[in-house]
Parts: C-alpha cells; structure tokens; sequence
C-alpha cells in the first residue's frame, strides 16, 4: 500500500526490550520485496523469527508445527477479541507475518472463516515456506491492500485483528478516521475491532490514535500489554459495558476449554481499562492530513 506517511515509532531507536532479533540466530531466507526487506531466521532452538531488516524487531517469532506457541506477548493479548466473541464465525487478520495469529485461531476455530491479508506477496509466500501457515477451505490468505480489502467488504466479520505494523512505523492510511470507519461498517454489530498500536512512551500520536478510535467507535477499551510498549485498542462499534471481571472469568473457562497454554484471564484482570474520553492535545487523525 502507498506509504507517504507514516507514523514514526521512536522506540526502535532504543534498546528493543526482547523485540529484536537474538545473536546467535542464522539467515534462512532473506529478500527485498516491493515493500520489504525480508528476513527468515532460525536460532539453535528451532525457533524462527520474520523481520524486515537485519537485526530489525521481530515481527513473527514461530515454533514450526507449534500453533498453539505464541511468543511474541502482543499476540496472546490480541486474544482478548476471544473472550469478547466466543464463537466467532468470521474473522479478518489485517498484517500476516509469519501467520502466527491466523493459525492459531485456525487450530482452536478450525469452522470459522478466516482472511488474513497482507499488501506484501512475499510475506505471504515465506509464512507458508518457512512457518507452516497453512490454507485450506476456511482459511485463506490474500495478497491485497489492507485498507482497500475493508473498504470493500460486503459480509461482515466478528472480529478484525489490525496488525499491520512496519519495520519503523505504522501506516498512517490504517490509523485515520476514514480508514477506521470503514472497518466499523465491515465488523458485525456484536463484533469487535482490534489494533495493535505502540504506546505513547514510542508512539508520539498514540493519543490521537485513542482519539480517532473514540470518534469512529461506539466505546472504546484499551488492553495492556505486559512489559511492553504494546496496546491493543479495541473498538466496538454499538455502546455496551465490558466488565473486568466478568470477562476475565468468561476467558479462564475458554482457556480451560481450549487448552491455552497461557492465561488469558489474567491477562486481561491485569490489563484492560477504559481510557480517558480525550486526552491533551489528541485529535482525530485525518486522510487530508497525510501529506503534511
């Protein structure tokens, strides 16, 4: 997808805090496609990281055959959206990776329909190679501009996962009021969007970025991710009321009944809140403003 802007994340100057690729890990693969700069890695433990540059921040970290292994600790809390919508019938993943979300909701929804779509065809082609990702009559990837792909769904999803972040940035066209408008007419009315955003300590739009959510949805919640710079927003598009603590028992049963290895529940108890209705200095972001 066209980046003219891009929403600069200053924590990748700084010490990646785990996120970043390990010494002693070797190149698989590695290619510059249109849009990146493509890096397999494999460390001495078979675990097999996806960056888009050398010693970059890892965008995918993946146990092959393993789906149920979630390393990176922004997908596990991504999983909130499982807690809210119990047994989603479609589900939309904007950002493949090394397509660890997407098959990991294929492992414990195997009849939901899932898209997962990426703009970068070789980050496609390497999640199949490299990290087992694998199609089949209810899970499908797509080549395709992100924001363009929503802008013309007709059937809505249960849950839209946003995860579409650069090697330095996010792209501006996936954090404005249009673009976030457009996801809300695509998620069903008892659905739930959700992106994966830096905080404010790397973020320096991350309030606006609340604020734009906040202008588009309904309501708002905000999930913490721990020890990270991660949020995951999570937008819903009629008004309702999301109890703590009731969601976080509603996800102990779900870990128990599908064998998490992590606990969801905990998670969320520690982490999701409802944020300021404004915050100083934030405002709506804008298609008009990208240019400036």
């Amino acid at each position: 997808m066209p980046r003219k802007r891009l929403i600069p994340l200053t924590l990748l100057l700084l010490p990646c805090l785990g996120a970043c690729a390990k010494a002693d890990e070797k190149v698989l693969y590695e290619k510059r496609s249109r849009y990146n700069h493509v890096m397999v890695t494999e460390d001495n433990q078979g675990m097999r990281t996806l960056m888009f540059e050398k010693n970059g921040v890892r965008q995918s970290v993946v146990k092959p055959g393993d789906p149920d292994h979630l390393e990176l600790a922004y997908t596990r809390s991504m999983m909130v959206g499982l807690a809210l919508v119990q047994e989603p019938q479609r589900i939309l993943i904007v950002g493949v990776g090394g397509g660890t979300i997407p098959s990991f909701l294929h492992k414990h929804y195997p009849q939901a329909r899932i898209d997962a779509v990426d703009i970068d065809p070789a980050v496609i082609e390497v999640a199949r190679q490299y990290f087992g990702l694998r199609e089949d009559r209810t899970l499908h990837t797509i080549a395709a501009d992100g924001r363009e792909f929503i802008e013309k769904c007709r059937e809505p999803y249960d849950l839209i996962f946003l995860d579409a972040f650069g090697p330095d940035s996010i792209p501006y066209r996936l954090a404005t009021r249009e673009f976030l408008q457009a996801a809300r007419r695509a998620v069903a009315p008892g659905g739930f969007v959700l992106g994966n955003v830096w905080s404010s300590e790397s973020n320096s739009l991350y309030s606006s970025m609340v604020r734009t959510y906040q202008d588009v949805f309904a309501d708002l919640y905000v999930q913490d991710v721990p020890d990270r710079g991660n949020r995951i927003l999570i937008g819903l598009p009629r008004a309702q009321r999301i109890d703590r603590e009731e969601l976080a028992a509603r996800a102990a049963k779900l870990v128990k009944q599908k064998q998490f290895r992590y606990d969801l529940g905990e998670i969320i108890q520690k982490g999701l809140k409802h944020p300021p209705v404004e915050e100083a200095g934030a405002h709506v972001l804008l298609d008009k403003d990208e240019l400036k």
